[in-house]
């Protein structure tokens, strides 16, 4: 189905961008004030832009592939569609709020609270990376399951099933 692989295309490209991000923000951890905000800064120049582009289709896609697909799989998808409406709710309601309020921010002098203010945005993507990453883990297994009709593809597990 071409919706499947448009929905596993777009919900793991994004799942992989915020693992990306996770990495270079835990590697900001060890650096100060003005480094971070230099980040941050460069970080808000497009990537929220990369973000809506493989989120609004992942999450589209992922719910036309809930409406229209039965069987195998089914509840995997709809447990997707969850995991990617949390992502949409926790970057709405924390990350992006934060992201607006950063932009104003200098390097020459950030915000004394901005460590608390890193804090909070990096717990709120740890929280939408582990559910775009489940998601995605969700929707390959979904596939799975669809092309193999229900059955495992191992031999020996099927072996097994045959035999009983």
């Amino acid at each position: 189905m071409v919706l499947r692989g448009v929905s596993l295309f777009f919900s793991g490209l994004f799942a992989g961008f915020l693992v990306c991000v996770m990495v270079l923000e835990t590697s900001l951890r060890s650096f100060g004030a003005a480094v971070y905000t230099q980040v941050r800064l460069v970080e808000l120049d497009s990537l929220d832009k990369l973000a809506s582009v493989t989120l609004i289709p992942a999450i589209v896609t992922t719910v036309a592939a809930v409406i229209w697909s039965r069987g195998n799989g089914r509840r995997s998808t709809i447990a997707a569609v969850a995991l990617l409406v949390i992502v949409f709710v926790t970057t709405l309601a924390v990350n992006l709020p934060i992201n607006s309020d950063q932009l104003s921010w200098s390097v020459q002098q950030p915000p004394a609270d901005w460590a608390g203010v890193r804090d909070r945005w990096q717990i709120a993507h740890a929280v939408r990376t582990v559910a775009a990453v489940a998601a995605f883990g969700l929707l390959v297994g979904a596939s799975v399951r669809q092309r193999s009709g229900g059955r495992s593809s191992s031999p020996a597990i099927s072996e097994v099933r045959v035999g009983r």
